[in-house]
Parts: structure tokens; C-alpha cells; sequence
């Protein structure tokens, strides 16, 4: 029942969003994030990296709702070449929503890589990440076994209808409360531990500036103006 819940209610996460790709210097200039971003492969280090996991059942590997802007909003507020944006490519099937720990094993390891990667080969960039609904999940997972020196670069961590909220007790564990945001709608039963999914569920990129607000704030607490 759960499950068919979730596929009925999770397929309006499936609209795509155009990526614009053009040229080399203009990209540049007004590189924006669509549905999905490889900045950090693609480009390497970046003053600022943000990595970010979709959805179950999103397009891309940034889905179609609050992964966009959000990156846009990072990248609005320090320069689009000063940011590096990447999704994290993973299945995002309903499936893995009922794995322990509520993600993709597969994911998992590919965000904590990444994590891994921008810190050693990155030593000047602040990293910031998030994820949504089981992106999420996956945030939590790949954060909380992260080696201490590497989660001192992460400045901050933001989380849309968080599927581990209750289970974790509103935090990321062993990671610091105050780099942490996990938002949550009232109304969102996934929220309060179920995977059954309401309209609140769907309803977060209004809350996208505050997210963009908490990890601009802890940016610029880490050093960069």
C-alpha cells in the first residue's frame, strides 16, 4: 500500500527542466543549474562546491524542484564561476526508499566519494550539501560516516522533507547541529517518520530561499565574502 502510494503520489517529481549549455566564455558568465550538473567533475575546484541528491523518481541527477535553484540561488549569491554544483548519480528508485537507512547504498558511497575527493584535492574550497525526500536519506548516510577532518570543510547541509528526520531526531548524527538545516513542511508526514506522501511533500521550493539563506550565512561564516 505504502509503496503504491508512493508511486502514484512521487510521479509529479518527473517534469524536466531545459539545461542551458552554450558556448565557453558566456557559459561561463551566466552558468546556471538545470536538471542536471556535473560542475565539480567537469571543472574541478571551485571556492564553493555543493553537492546535491534528488528525489525518488526525479529527472536528472539535481531533479526538476528544489536542487535547481537552490544551486542557482548559491551561485546568485557568490558568482556562477565561483560555485560548483553536482548532483549525485544515483538510481533514485521508490525501492531503496525501504533499505535501511532509507537510501541507495549506491548513492551513498558515490556522495561521500565526492565528499572525499573535493577535500583532498580541494584543500581551499568550502563545501556545502543537501538532498531531498530520500536525497535526503542519502545526505544523512554519507555525512555522518565522513572522517572528522573532512566534515570540518563542510560548512552546512541542507535537507527538504527529510524521510530520516524523526529516526535521527532532527539532526544528521555525528555531524554539528549548527551546520544543519533540515526543513520540513507541517503537513509532511514523511517528516514524522512514515514514507507516505502528502501534498505537503511536494511543496518545497518555496521554501528554497531559506535554504539558500542558511548556507550563504554559513559560507560566509567559513571565510568567503
Amino acid at each position: 500500500m505504502k509503496f503504491q502510494l508512493l508511486i502514484a503520489s512521487l510521479a509529479a517529481l518527473a517534469a524536466a527542466v531545459p539545461t542551458p549549455i552554450e558556448g565557453e566564455v558566456e557559459l561561463e558568465k551566466r552558468q546556471s543549474v538545470g536538471i542536471t550538473a556535473n560542475e565539480y567533475t567537469r571543472y574541478g575546484c571551485r571556492p564553493v562546491i555543493f553537492f546535491f541528491a534528488r528525489g525518488s523518481t526525479e529527472v536528472g541527477n539535481m531533479g526538476s524542484t528544489v536542487g535547481p535553484p537552490t544551486g542557482n540561488g548559491l551561485k546568485s549569491a557568490f558568482g556562477s564561476t565561483r560555485v560548483a554544483v553536482e548532483g549525485i548519480d544515483y538510481g533514485a528508485l521508490l525501492s531503496t526508499n525501504f533499505l535501511p537507512g532509507g537510501a541507495d547504498y549506491a548513492g551513498i558511497a558515490e556522495m561521500k566519494a565526492l565528499f572525499n575527493d573535493a577535500a583532498s584535492k580541494c584543500p581551499n574550497s568550502i563545501l556545502v550539501g543537501g538532498g531531498y525526500s530520500q536525497g535526503a536519506a542519502l545526505t544523512h548516510r554519507a555525512v555522518e560516516d565522513l572522517s572528522t577532518s573532512v566534515k570540518n570543510k563542510i560548512a552546512g547541509i541542507v535537507t527538504f522533507g527529510d524521510t530520516q528526520n524523526l529516526q535521527d531526531g532532527g539532526r544528521i548524527k555525528n555531524f554539528p547541529t549548527e551546520k544543519t538545516l533540515i526543513i520540513c513542511n507541517i503537513g509532511d508526514a514523511v517528516c514524522a517518520g512514515t514514507l507516505t506522501i502528502l501534498p505537503a511533500h511536494l511543496d518545497y521550493v518555496r521554501r528554497v530561499p531559506e535554504a539558500v539563506s542558511f548556507l550563504t550565512a554559513r559560507i560566509r561564516a567559513a571565510g568567503l565574502s
